[in-house]
This record gives structure tokens, C-alpha cells and sequence, in this order.
């Protein structure tokens, strides 16, 4: 029988008939669903390795058309903390929920980079939860597709140092407004953004002051709400 071994993160649970579940995870090659027999059992081997807000370790035989049998899973890392706060908790949750999403339009393998480093910088208590929001978005709507352009506005003029903006819902970019709350300081954090990691940005101070606006602007853009 082939069978695939991959790390994977839960993105859906779903009872099936007494014991069972099925399951669909995101993977570093792509989005699979299988069928966890037995999971729900008291005594089930599976049940542990498929938890939610967790890195997996899981072994998919062939199954009856596209739907795999999972045959093992082990828990690599637990995300514990992520659940003792209620706003980390709900954004673990909604992220998931919006990667189930898009991994439907576009299933690819970078899905499951985005979606644990989220977890990760989640559970750590001291990373700033909009911090981690406004990287996810900004991340988001770069792998759909219409990433923020960063370097000239709707009008195709290029970003000027000196200037302030605000976003256009419409044009889906940033517009010259002498009152606008987007300034240089954001447009340089958001540049930071879109190209480093969490853990390198979570190591940058002062961004108390721009990190609201910042992702007001990349939520609003990624139409996600």
C-alpha cells in the first residue's frame, strides 16, 4: 500500500459514524484529507496526533477514492499557551479557518509555512498578537495574489517619504491624504512585513505606536471581513 509521511496542521475535524473522523490538514505539500478510524474510541492511538493548534507528524495510506486512512500520527509540538488566551485563541482559529479557505482557490505548499508560523508566534506570549495579525494578512493576500503595493499609490506615483496616506477600498491601495493615519513609519513596517519573519520582526521595538493602523490597513485589504 503507498502511503505518505508528512508534517501537518488540522484544519478540520469531522464525526463520522460512531468512531470515526474525518480530517483535513494543510502540509508542507499541500492540503489532504483522510479518515481517522476509531479516533473517537476511549483507547485510540490516533486521537493525540490530531489536535488542533499543533505541528503533527502523520503516515496517509490509500483509501477509497481521493479520501487517505490515517495509519499513524504523533504530536511534534503542542501549542498550548495558544488556548489561555481568548483573542489568541479566536485569531488561531480564524486564520485556520481562512487558510481552509483559500487552500481551496490556491492549494499550495506555502499554506502550511504561513499557518505554523502563526501558531508559533501565538503561543509565544511575548510577540504582539496584532503583530502576528498583520504579518498573517499581509502574507495572506501576497499568496492570493494582490499583494499591497508598497512602493507607489493608486495613482501609480511612488511613495514619498514625506507624505501621508490612506488606504482606498476601492483601488485597493494607498492614496495621498495629507490627514491620513499611514505615514513612513508604516509603510517601512510593512515592508518589513512582507519580507522577514516573525521571529526577526518580534525582535524590533517601538511599534506599539503604528502596529494599529498598520493592520487596520492589511485587513481591510485583504478582504477577509
Amino acid at each position: 500500500m503507498n502511503t505518505i509521511r508528512t508534517r501537518a496542521i488540522v484544519l478540520r475535524r469531522t464525526n463520522y459514524g460512531e468512531a470515526d473522523r474525518i480530517v483535513q490538514v494543510i502540509t508542507p505539500i499541500g492540503k489532504k484529507s483522510f479518515m481517522a478510524k476509531g479516533v473517537r474510541k476511549e483507547k485510540s492511538r490516533l486521537a493525540g496526533g490530531i489536535e488542533l493548534f499543533a505541528i503533527s507528524d502523520i503516515v496517509i495510506g490509500e483509501g477509497r477514492g481521493e479520501l487517505g486512512i490515517l495509519t499513524s500520527a504523533r504530536l511534534v509540538q503542542f501549542y498550548s499557551h495558544i488556548m489561555e488566551d481568548y483573542d489568541r485563541m479566536q485569531f488561531a482559529y480564524e486564520s485556520i479557518k481562512q487558510v481552509g479557505k483559500a487552500s481551496e482557490m490556491l492549494d499550495e505548499p506555502e499554506w502550511y509555512d504561513i499557518l505554523s508560523e502563526v501558531l508559533m508566534s501565538l503561543d509565544a506570549v511575548s510577540i504582539d498578537i496584532k503583530l502576528t495579525q498583520t504579518w498573517f494578512y499581509v502574507r495572506y493576500a501576497s499568496l492570493l495574489g494582490h499583494e499591497l503595493n508598497l512602493n507607489i499609490d493608486v495613482s501609480g506615483k511612488e511613495l514619498d517619504i514625506d507624505s501621508r496616506y490612506s488606504y482606498d477600498q476601492t483601488d485597493k491601495g494607498l492614496v495621498e491624504d495629507k490627514n491620513g493615519l499611514i505615514g513612513p513609519d508604516h509603510i517601512k513596517l510593512l515592508r518589513l512585513i512582507s519580507t522577514k519573519s516573525l521571529k526577526i520582526l518580534a525582535q524590533i521595538g517601538g511599534l506599539d505606536d503604528i502596529l494599529a493602523e498598520c493592520l487596520e490597513t492589511v485587513r481591510r485589504h485583504s478582504s477577509i471581513y
